[in-house]
């Protein structure tokens, strides 16, 4: 395979699922995972108020297993939140669910893409924190030929299982890699300059996630709240960064 598939030579890259990841996990220094709705709004949500989140890319008996092992809470799918079982994959359940020190979150998407990244280091960046997460790159000389980012929309899965690209990431993706160059890492791949130029071209980034398919989705199922938190665009200063096994906030 040619070194033009893991877009060699540039200090930000783009590329989506748990494939695009585990291909530009190879030559990449740092993977930042970005699934709007909802998997890393989710994480800085819960990093935010201090939690420990564990991901793990399956919701069944293993993920129960996890949570035992860490002593975390786990969360379950939206539909099935209880008093008992306040935590879920929903940013906003999470906003009302009580503040644990560690959670296991389960998501097909996010989490298997965050498992690619082998001794790179993860992040997890969302439309509620590019700028700091820009900035944190940055600060830690990320982004550089020497050192490159390898930016991954997560995207969804269509009925077949097959990836879908979700126009929710490509703004999320966008918005991080644009903040990257606004901090002089302008070594954009052509791939990650696109994205930059959508999320810098779009006049409204609320109405465009709320009225593409994901954000029609989660409206539809009565889960409008999630779609307004995942478009708090700049909210969060948090850098949520994997270590041991967990995202917790950087330093």
């Amino acid at each position: 395979m040619g070194d033009w598939f893991i877009q060699a030579g540039h200090g930000v890259r783009l590329e989506w699922g748990p494939d695009g990841a585990a291909l530009l996990a190879k030559d990449a220094a740092c993977l930042v995972v970005v699934d709007v709705l909802s998997f890393t709004t989710s994480v800085t949500v819960a990093v935010e108020s201090g939690t420990r989140v564990f991901p793990h890319h399956r919701r069944d008996e293993t993920a129960a297993a996890l949570a035992e092992e860490v002593g975390a809470g786990l969360a379950v799918g939206r539909s099935m939140v209880t008093e008992s079982s306040p935590w879920s994959l929903s940013p906003a359940a999470l906003r009302r669910a009580p503040v644990v020190p560690r959670l296991v979150l389960p998501s097909p998407n996010g989490s298997t893409i965050a498992a690619t990244a082998g001794d790179s280091t993860v992040i997890a960046g969302s439309l509620r924190n590019p700028t700091a997460v820009g900035r944190w790159l940055a600060d830690q000389g990320y982004g550089t030929v020497e050192r490159p980012v390898a930016v991954i929309a997560s995207g969804e899965r269509r009925p077949d299982g097959a990836l879908r690209p979700a126009l929710e990431d490509l703004l999320g993706a966008g918005a991080v890699i644009a903040a990257l160059r606004r901090r002089g890492r302008d070594r954009l791949s052509p791939e990650a300059a696109m994205a930059a130029t959508v999320f810098d071209g779009t006049p409204d980034i609320g109405t465009a996630v709320a009225d593409c398919a994901s954000g029609r989705e989660l409206i539809g199922l009565g889960y409008a709240d999630d779609v307004a938190v995942a478009t708090e665009l700049d909210a969060c200063a948090i850098v949520p960064v994997l270590v041991d096994g967990a995202f917790t906030a950087a330093t």
